[in-house]
């Protein structure tokens, strides 16, 4: 089965599984539910993405203010930025089949290993604005950034286990959807130290929110027949309602460096800080399972966090040629993913941190009017899905080692007196993106 859902504005295509059912006893659920996130660690902007996302070593135009805010004091008048994305995300999840053993061959236990389907939807929007103004050796800028948005929905149903040629284990079949939006504004400000190197630094308000329910459910009756056949999700079959949101604020540092080792080569640097948030969980009985209350009553309640994101480390390195016209960049970004499951304390579960590798380059028609740039680029995303390192098989079934994912990107640019309008493709297996960016200096 697909379900489909909006999907995060961010070209990275980040999947990270969060288990918010942690709080409850197992009593309540043996089964954790397991909520898809995405979020977006790239840089905004058309021309950034052409580039494979390698710009911190560049960050010569107004969305500075994010990729690199030292990069704030190359602008020499006042630009606006803005930039509007498509984002096409196509997430996998578990839906049935084998978490262990070998099927029975009884209705819908037939297939040897998992069932796998996708969350299939597209999203556009507004992405990025800017505003920077520069004042000799200073340059401030203020800026919104999404950093994701997200709808998913989802069934697993038919997940069958162990068992013996008599008897099989099956467990409860479960629906699960989530809402998620999370926006960023920022100041930054860059100071020119000399003419070589630069510095910039950034405070961060984050405003995070995610409501995400999972129902888990009984098969339809108790006979044979429903025990392996298909869920119809009665609700007088529900068993538990698990509810988990976030409505919470933050703030967080931003630092960056540019330094001119001469006309051709430069080096750009950036760290940013990850925010922290908290989580609000509780539990509702359903009316098949006598949990003491009366159906749809909450019955547990907690709270747990904080919840911390990764922070992020970034170091580039760009080449202009002397004419202007061919540019190349490249760019380490250091996520530490693995700051989610060690603020939860999970012990079954990790992340791990991830090395992406980002390389692109331009090349200027400087006899053009207006002046015309084409661009390409790629990038390496590791697999940073959450995955189970118990031996739970549940858990094992539904969070998987992940793929490693290579991007390619295009796009070209036109640059008139003030105004400069940049298209950018940014192709994946699992997130495809357009963006369309505008800056305008005054």
């Amino acid at each position: 089965m697909t379900s489909s859902g909006k999907r995060i504005s961010s070209y990275t295509g980040v999947s990270i599984l969060f288990l918010f059912g942690l709080l409850a006893p197992a009593v309540v659920s043996a089964q954790q539910p397991i909520i898809p996130l995405q979020l977006s660690f790239s840089d905004p902007g058309a021309r950034s993405m052409g580039f494979g996302g390698a710009f911190v070593a560049l960050a010569d135009d107004a969305t500075a203010a994010f990729a690199n805010p030292a990069g704030l004091t190359q602008l020499l008048k006042p630009e606006v930025s803005i930039e509007g994305r498509h984002w096409s995300y196509s997430t996998p999840y578990t839906e049935g089949g084998r978490a262990e053993g070998l099927p029975s061959g009884n209705g819908i236990d037939t297939m040897v290993g998992l069932r796998r389907s996708t969350s299939d939807d597209g999203l556009a929007g507004l992405s990025f604005l800017s505003l920077a103004y520069p004042l000799g050796n200073w340059s401030l800028a203020i800026f919104r950034h999404e950093n994701a948005n997200l709808e998913f929905s989802s069934e697993t149903q038919g997940l069958f286990f162990a068992g013996t040629d008599c008897c099989q284990d099956r467990f409860f079949d479960q629906r699960a959807t989530s809402d998620l939006d999370f926006l960023s504004y920022g100041l930054s400000a860059a100071y020119r130290i000399s003419d070589r190197f630069d510095l910039g630094l950034g405070v961060v308000y984050h405003d995070a929110a995610i409501e995400s329910n999972v129902a888990q459910f009984l098969w339809d009756d108790d006979t044979l027949q429903s025990f392996f056949g298909r869920n119809s999700y009665l609700p007088e079959r529900l068993r538990v309602s698990q509810r988990s949101s976030v409505h919470d604020t933050d703030w967080t540092l931003t630092g960056g460096i540019l330094w001119t080792l001469s006309e051709a080569w430069s080096i750009g640097a950036v760290y940013r800080q990850g925010f922290e948030t908290s989580i609000e969980f509780e539990v509702a009985a359903g009316e098949a399972v006598d949990f003491g209350v009366p159906p749809g009553e909450v019955f547990l309640r907690a709270s747990g966090g904080p919840i911390e994101f990764p922070d992020i480390y970034g170091l580039g390195f760009a080449y202009r040629d002397p004419d202007g016209r061919l540019t190349l960049s490249f760019q380490w970004d250091r996520i530490e993913y693995s700051d989610i499951p060690q603020s939860l304390a999970l012990d079954d579960q990790t992340i791990d941190d991830a090395d992406e590798l980002h390389l692109g380059a331009e090349y200027v028609f400087l006899g053009s009017t207006p002046v015309i740039a084409v661009r390409l680029g790629a990038w390496l995303d590791p697999d940073h899905q959450m995955r189970a390192t118990s031996d739970e098989p549940f858990i094992r079934a539904l969070m998987p080692r992940g793929d490693d994912e290579v991007h390619f990107a295009a796009g070209f640019g036109v640059a008139m007196q003030q105004f400069q309008i940049d298209f950018a493709m940014d192709f994946g297996d699992r997130a495809d993106t357009l963006s369309l960016s505008a800056i305008y200096d005054f």
